[in-house]
């Protein structure tokens, strides 16, 4: 997972993964690097429930949402919704590079 970080974006290759609940939700884990620069510059502007706005681009497909903090992976997550899945097909187990913008208000 080589990152790279320009201002506020940033781009990274990753494996999607399902999380192991009631409902199917998808996610990206963004690599140590990228989360603990994220964590520094911009988490004290988190909004609930840590959650910091971004601009996702994977492929073809450009979408806004938010990364989330989360204590059992020890980063912030990436939720990637049904849509870009199909779109961009993508599953569990297979990587993709990932670019992110910190949206900033």
């Amino acid at each position: 997972m080589g990152l790279r970080a320009s201002s506020t974006s940033y781009s990274f290759t990753a494996e999607l993964w399902q999380w192991e609940g009631k409902a199917s939700w998808f996610f990206f884990s963004l690599p140590e690097d990228a989360a603990d620069d994220i964590e520094e510059r911009f988490g004290r502007t988190a909004a609930g429930f840590g959650s910091i706005r971004v601009e996702v681009s994977i492929g073809d497909t450009t979408w806004r949402t938010s990364l989330f903090p989360s204590t059992a992976e020890k980063t912030y997550v990436l939720p990637v919704k049904k849509a870009v899945r199909s779109t961009e097909g993508l599953a569990p187990g297979v990587e993709a590079t990932v670019g992110l913008t910190v949206i900033e208000d």
